[in-house]
C-alpha cells in the first residue's frame, strides 16, 4: 500500500504544477512494473489543446518512453475521476489499473456519467480504485478554483 501511496502523491505533485501554470490542477503517472514511467498534468491552455488532459498526456509519454502504444501491464494513478475522452484513452492503451482520487460528479466517466468502463462498446476496462487522496485531491482543485473567482 505504500507504493500506491507514493505514485499517487507523484500525481498530486503534477497536479500542483499544473496549478502552477494556471492549468486546470490535475496530475497523472504510469507506472510500469514499480516505476513511474511518465508523468504529466493538465496543458490543456499552454499547448492550445482540448486533449492535452493529464491523463492523455501522461499516456502519449509512457507510449513514447516504452516504444509501444499498448501499455498493457501499466497502471495509471490520476487525482481526478477520469472524463469520457480520457476513460477511452485509458482503455485503448489497455491499462490495466487506475487508481483515482476524487470524484467528478459533473465531468467523470467512470462511476459517474457515462461509466464507460460498464458500456458494451468498451473493449477493455481496467480494475478501477478510487478515493485514494480524496480530500487532498479535491482541495487542491477547490483552491485553484476559489483562487479565480
Amino acid at each position: 500500500m505504500a507504493e500506491v501511496a507514493q505514485f499517487m502523491d507523484a500525481a498530486l505533485e503534477e497536479a500542483r504544477k499544473a496549478a502552477a501554470r494556471g492549468e486546470v490542477p490535475i496530475g497523472a503517472v504510469v507506472v510500469l512494473d514499480g516505476k513511474v514511467v511518465a508523468a504529466a498534468g493538465n496543458r490543456t491552455r499552454e499547448r492550445n489543446d482540448i486533449t492535452a488532459h493529464a491523463e492523455i498526456e501522461a499516456i502519449r509519454e509512457a507510449a513514447a518512453t516504452i516504444g509501444d502504444e499498448r501499455l498493457t501491464g501499466a497502471d495509471l494513478y490520476v487525482t481526478l475521476e477520469p472524463c469520457t475522452m480520457c476513460a477511452a484513452a485509458i482503455s485503448f492503451a489497455r491499462i490495466r489499473r487506475l487508481y483515482y482520487g476524487a470524484e467528478d460528479p459533473k465531468g467523470g466517466a467512470v462511476e459517474n456519467g457515462v461509466r464507460f468502463y460498464g458500456s458494451p462498446t468498451c473493449h477493455h476496462a481496467p480494475d478501477v480504485y478510487s478515493g485514494l487522496a480524496e480530500r487532498e485531491a479535491a482541495d487542491i482543485l477547490r483552491e485553484f478554483f476559489a483562487a479565480r473567482r
